[in-house]
């Protein structure tokens, strides 16, 4: 398990990237930014974490995307150790939770590294101009879904950043499992 201990860098600017999605096109950062508001997801198919929220994932995404807030989920995860984390498995994990939104694969790692990732599930939220606002959790979730009653911490940080700008000043690290990195050759 691994927590996004580092502090929030606010006005970070979100590192440009160019990756191949599931649907067979190649995404860039200008491709999948919103108006109000871009959504940056690391996730992978077979953590625990990211599987108890992947249908939230979805549905405030949906809601962000009404608000002008748009998304998109990168899987850095070294196949080779994980290959359930395979494209192949993207493409069916993406299918079957119903994305609506851009699932790329970043063979490289060099995008999480420049995000600093460092688990999945971990949000990086940014506002009109790019520049991070929120890094933290989606919800109160962890192995398991909390109750759906539980505060949307995403949802709400987001739309605050759509309507203002400006993210929460509370902000709760995300936990999950940590990114699989590729041995240093």
């Amino acid at each position: 398990m691994a927590a996004t201990a580092d502090p929030l860098q606010r006005g970070f600017a979100a590192p440009d990237f160019s990756l191949p999605g599931v649907d067979g096109r190649t995404w860039s950062l200008a491709d999948v930014r919103g108006t109000n508001g871009t959504l940056v997801m690391f996730i992978c198919n077979h953590c625990p974490y990211v599987q108890a929220v992947a249908d939230r994932m979805v549905r405030d995404a949906r809601e962000l995307r009404a608000l002008g807030v748009h998304a998109v989920a990168i899987s850095s995860n070294d196949v080779a150790t994980y290959p359930e984390d395979s494209f192949d498995h993207m493409k069916r994990f993406s299918d079957g939770h119903g994305f609506a939104f851009p699932y790329l694969y970043d063979e490289s790692q060099a995008v999480a590294k420049a995000y600093g990732a460092v688990c999945t599930p971990d949000f990086f939220g940014f506002n009109a101009a790019l520049q991070l606002q929120y890094r933290g959790q989606l919800d109160a979730s962890r192995k398991q879904a909390a109750a759906p009653d539980v505060r949307r911490d995403l949802f709400e940080a987001m739309k605050q950043i759509a309507a203002t700008g400006a993210g929460p000043d509370e902000q709760y690290p995300s936990i999950g499992c940590s990114i699989k990195w590729k041995d240093a050759a």
